[in-house]
């Protein structure tokens, strides 16, 4: 059953949706996601919440919010009532649901992970209960070959043999890849998508596993929205805070989404250990990642083996980031994969000396088991 429409929802979508139905968006000026947290920041320092906008003693709270949004602003993104009912019965014919971070139901791995960055609203198709069970992250390029496609589908079948989620951007390639292998197993799957929820929700391959509640889509975008480049990167710190590790099955080298979603988990968020497949060859993609502390994936056999990674999976990424940034000290700006000397597997020679190996506290075991 899908989750109801609250109040709170309504006020956040009248004030942030662009509301896609084929239509035209509106043209009243949408509050952005910061003037959107600000407001909502304000509201909770007033002890009220976003449904407060509207009904008695709405007057007084619009003109008490000016300091975030002039109140003739959030006066006339609040009438836009009937453009709301129209998109909520089109999302409905097609089984979409809405939550906000009002919620109840909103996932708590999001909050936690994210805060106040948190999508202000979620659009969804399917178990929405998924959303907070974890799992293993799946990510890789769209252009990946034969392969590449079979060893994530590999991945995602013992991720389903285990009793664990895959989760993924529901892209073309390694990302459906992943998921696909989960479903065949007959396990579950999540797809945090950047664009299309809609065509998906509709889609025949998706049809039995949403209806047997094994597939969950979901978007912090509109439902009707088509693809954009900032709208992908922005899916990227959703499927890693929802995930208890995350595998990079392949990626360009310093470019791409996949590139950067990983590096930014890596560097910046550290919501997870990151692993990365084990790389073949001069796989530049796979030693970059491996040089910014990524873990090379253990290759689990059987199901106590992946369970026990997914329990256990890796190192605190605070012990990893540490580790990375000691070898930065000996290295200045080059980055070499750990293990790898320089001019080896196509690394480029550096401008200063290698450094000696790290001290075992910093390398070796504490990124990962291969001395």
């Amino acid at each position: 059953m899908n989750p109801t429409l609250t109040a709170n929802t309504q006020v956040i979508l009248m004030l942030t949706a662009p509301f896609l139905t084929g239509r035209g968006e509106s043209a009243e000026e949408l509050l952005t996601p910061a003037e959107y947290r600000r407001l909502a920041l304000h509201l909770r320092g007033l002890q009220r919440q976003p449904s407060d906008l509207m009904g008695d003693g709405a007057a007084e709270l619009l003109n008490a919010c000016q300091t975030c949004v002039p109140a003739g602003r959030l006066k006339k993104l609040l009438g836009r009532g009937f453009p709301l009912s129209q998109a909520v019965d089109r999302w409905r014919t097609r089984s979409i649901w809405v939550i906000s971070r009002a919620d109840e139901l909103y996932p708590r791995r999001l909050k936690n992970k994210l805060r106040e960055d948190a999508p202000a609203v979620l659009y969804g198709c399917g178990n929405l209960k998924l959303l907070d069970r974890g799992g293993l992250a799946v990510v890789g390029s769209r252009h990946a070959g034969p392969e590449l496609l079979a060893y994530a589908h590999k991945v995602g079948r013992l991720s389903a043999g285990a009793g664990r989620a895959v989760l993924s951007g529901g892209a073309r390639g390694i990302d459906q890849a992943a998921m696909q292998g989960a479903l065949d197993g007959g396990g579950m799957a999540i797809g945090v998508l950047a664009d299309s929820l809609e065509r998906a929700a509709l889609a025949r391959e998706n049809r039995t596993p949403l209806m047997t509640e094994r597939l969950v889509l979901v978007s912090p975008y509109d439902p009707g929205a088509g693809f954009q480049i900032g709208h992908a990167m922005q899916r990227n710190k959703l499927v890693y805070a929802l995930a208890d590790a995350g595998l990079v099955v392949s990626s360009d080298y310093q470019k791409g989404g996949t590139w950067a979603g990983a590096v930014e988990q890596l560097e910046k968020l550290s919501f997870v250990p990151v692993y990365v497949r084990p790389p073949a060859g001069d796989d530049q993609g796979m030693l970059g990642l491996r040089s910014r502390g990524a873990l090379v994936w253990p290759e689990p056999q059987g199901t106590p083996a992946f369970v026990a990674l997914l329990s256990n999976p890796g190192p605190p990424p605070e012990r990893i980031k540490a580790a990375v940034s000691q070898r930065r000290l000996f290295e200045g700006e080059t980055l070499y994969p750990i293990g790898v000397p320089p001019g080896a597997q196509g690394v480029a020679e550096p401008s200063l000396p290698w450094p000696s190996p790290l001290p075992a506290a910093m390398d070796g075991q504490a990124l990962d088991k291969d001395a």
